[in-house]
């Protein structure tokens, strides 16, 4: 990694440290998808009512008097995500309440307009934030996103800039540029992501077209088998690009980030078998409010720790909280709540 010689953006150690018995960025990252359990954290959903007719679901975590975190989740997740619950349940334990946009056709319910979500909307992500203030006016505000969440987070704080209502973001995973990680995950032993993401688009598409008529060709629909070719039949020409080229092009967020004002962490994993090492921004190209943090393992969404069987723990519930407890409360001292 380059090392930190200007006064633009940091790159730093995360400091996350592997367990001798999951090095491997594999291992990291489908422990964490297929093993970690779902906390007990209870949800109040939230129907948020869109300006063109559509709408998002809002999940909304336990009840807390500090700062309000909305988190977004990454591709193919939801709010009963794993990763997402055991945010939740962090949060509130520092005092904070945690919010879930989930995106367009996420969840259980389905949305209401043909098109679903996409790495360059961030208009979703500012009505949500809108409606958060108006909801609970002069709370701090934080957004947490993790993968694709980590894009649209990046690309709203990169368009907005000073406008954007938030106090801080961290990002988790992100790739920040598509058109590479989208080739990178058609190879190798990493197909195996590429082929689950894709089961869980088409599934959303089958979805939507019993709910109404879609302008897409069915028998492209059956013969996409990479994200790629996902992005190019159907994300594309739905969302109004010309195709996954122009979609990548135009939505990959480290083209923007010189624009992002927000202090803003990005955390990464060397060994993430989602995204090229080499994807990764420059010193160079991070601008003064962003920082950069690394590890050499940790996987995509992973960063498991501890010993097996029972004392598995999950870095990242912990590392978020509190780098939002350092970025929000400063010289406060964080509310910390019992959950009931």
């Amino acid at each position: 990694m380059p090392r930190d010689q200007h006064s633009t953006g940091r790159i730093l150690p995360n400091g996350f440290k592997t367990p001798w018995w999951l090095r491997n960025g594999h291992a990291q990252t489908l422990w964490a998808g297929l093993l970690r359990p779902r906390a007990q954290v209870a949800l109040s959903q939230e129907g948020l009512d869109l300006p063109d007719g559509d709408q998002l679901q809002l999940a909304w975590g336990p009840a807390a008097p500090g700062p309000i975190v909305v988190v977004l989740h990454g591709l193919g997740g939801c709010a009963r995500s794993p990763y997402v619950l055991g945010l939740l349940e962090a949060l509130a334990r520092r005092g904070m309440q945690g919010v879930v946009m989930q995106f367009r056709g996420a969840g259980e319910q389905l949305n209401r307009q043909p098109r679903f979500f996409h790495a360059g909307e961030t208009g979703d992500l500012q009505a949500t934030v809108q409606h958060v203030c108006r909801r609970l006016p002069g709370r701090q505000l934080a957004v947490v996103g993790y993968s694709m969440g980590g894009i649209i987070t990046l690309n709203w704080l990169a368009r907005l800039g000073e406008q954007a209502a938030a106090d801080m973001a961290i990002t988790v995973s992100t790739p920040m540029q598509l058109g590479p990680c989208a080739d990178y995950l058609a190879t190798g032993p990493r197909r195996i992501y590429d082929r689950h993401l894709v089961r869980g688009l088409r599934r959303l598409v089958r979805r939507k077209q019993m709910q109404q008529a879609l302008p897409l060709d069915p028998r492209a629909v059956l013969r996409v088998r990479t994200l790629r070719q996902f992005d190019d039949c159907i994300t594309g020409p739905l969302h109004g690009f010309v195709n996954a080229d122009d979609y990548y092009t135009r939505c990959s967020p480290l083209q923007r980030l010189r624009a992002i004002t927000v202090p803003t962490r990005m955390i990464h994993a060397l060994d993430d078998p989602f995204i090229p090492a080499a994807t990764l921004p420059s010193v160079e190209q991070l601008p003064p409010a962003v920082t950069l943090e690394w590890s050499p393992h940790g996987g995509h969404v992973g960063f498991v720790q501890g010993q097996p069987p029972l004392q598995v723990s999950y870095w990242l519930d912990g590392a978020i909280p509190r780098m939002l407890a350092e970025g929000l409360w400063q010289d406060k001292e964080p509310i910390v709540a019992t959950i009931a």
